[in-house]
């Protein structure tokens, strides 16, 4: 645990955030910095076909232990960069050793508390050891713990400290948290038969099925006059964005929605009087009710335009990833062997339907079975982000089990 936990501390300092309006791959060069440090990393520990592509894309492979060639080969995935939803810059890593279970409180933002009545798996984490930012930023666990878990995995595998295990591949993706993080991975180049992405939350959690994702982005044109002079000639796009924003309350919000409930979320306005621009997410776990939340915006688009036909309003809609489910469910051969890898833990495994998505989503969609595994982090996004090194350890010791696992299904 002391080598996870100082791997996880040394990543998290360094800046990964990803940029949704970059045309780049990866969308910020600062996610090479990770990289590079990983592909170091791996080096000095033995792997082997170590392969950092032009777009960002890290590839290892741990070879097979003697006489497993044949065991089909198994890929582990983390994402290196972190949500440009809120600061990941300068991020001061705190370990709370030996929690005693009282409100952790940041020490560069008093106001931030990360209160166990308020989290109620924190309470249960009283004994651990808590990692925290300071207050004023992310802590980046998301998902630099699965980086921390893989590349711990990589040095246990490669140190012979497990079980008889067949090929292992290794893939570090950039900008996993603006939808593109597996759009530059090819699975010739990955030559793997399942995957597993690192990137799950509370101990035992097996995830499987995951939202369908699309984009949805509203033009507005409008028309800009000198505002002393608009008399029944201004057309001002902001004030329609207000209108826009005010008719899409009426529909599904994440705020008004939980469980299997999907939602339409505006995550961003940008613009003047001139142009405006706004930036949702669609989500659902049905492509029925999916496709549905489209037609939502396109009818208050229409109707919008129909109440002032001089503006020109635009909707684009974009696909995203898609329910892993779909595929998964006609061969659950990976699903079984994680949730006895858990139990194997002596833990009872979490099945829950992600309220999100993972690069697993796409990656499965794209012909790779590829379920979601915890890491033991939480609030992710923002502040209040923590983690468990005791949680991260024990992801490390689910990925050897599972690598028993498929190697006793081969024989």
């Amino acid at each position: 645990m002391q080598e996870l936990q100082a791997r996880f501390l040394r990543y998290v300092q360094i800046d990964t955030t990803s940029d949704e309006d970059s045309p780049t791959a990866p969308s910020t060069a600062k996610q090479l910095d990770l990289l590079r440090l990983l592909q170091q990393e791996l080096a000095e520990l033995g792997a082997e076909d170590i392969w950092l592509t032009k777009h960002g894309v890290l590839y290892a492979t741990i070879p097979a232990t003697a006489g497993q060639e044949h065991i089909p080969t198994v890929a582990f995935f983390a994402h290196v960069d972190t949500s440009p939803a809120f600061s990941g810059t300068a991020v001061k890593p705190i370990v709370h050793e030996a929690y005693d279970g009282s409100p952790l409180v940041l020490p560069d933002n008093p106001n931030q508390i990360i209160d166990p009545a308020q989290f109620p798996y924190l309470a249960e984490k009283v004994g651990d050891d808590i990692i925290t930012a300071s207050g004023t930023t992310l802590l980046g666990a998301d998902d630099k713990a699965g980086v921390a878990i893989v590349m711990t995995l990589a040095e246990v595998l490669l140190n012979g400290a497990s079980g008889p295990h067949g090929r292992v591949r290794l893939c570090f993706t950039p900008d996993e948290e603006i939808g593109r993080g597996v759009s530059n991975v090819r699975l010739a180049d990955l030559d793997a038969a399942v995957g597993y992405t690192l990137d799950g939350g509370q101990v035992g959690e097996v995830e499987w099925e995951s939202f369908s994702a699309d984009k949805a982005v509203i033009h507005i044109t409008g028309v800009s006059t000198h505002p002393g002079y608009a008399t029944g000639e201004m057309v001002n796009a902001l004030h329609l964005a207000g209108q826009l924003l005010t008719m899409v309350e009426q529909g599904p919000r994440p705020e008004t929605t939980s469980g299997r409930e999907g939602f339409i979320h505006a995550y961003e306005v940008r613009g003047g009087v001139a142009e405006a621009e706004l930036r949702f997410i669609l989500r659902s776990f049905e492509l029925d009710e999916l496709a549905q939340h489209g037609r939502f915006l396109r009818q208050i688009c229409d109707d919008l335009h129909t109440a002032e036909p001089r503006a020109q309003i635009e909707l684009t809609i974009t696909a995203q990833y898609r329910n892993m489910r779909y595929w998964l469910e006609k061969d659950k051969t990976p699903v079984d062997i994680a949730l006895e890898a858990v139990r194997q833990l002596g833990t009872e495994p979490i099945q829950r339907a992600i309220r999100g998505g993972t690069d697993g989503s796409r990656l499965t969609e794209m012909g790779l079975p590829t379920p979601n595994l915890f890491t033991g982090m939480q609030n992710f996004h923002g502040p209040l982000e923590w983690v468990s090194v005791q949680d991260m350890a024990k992801s490390v010791q689910l990925c050897v089990n599972l690598l028993g696992l498929w190697a006793a299904k081969a024989h």
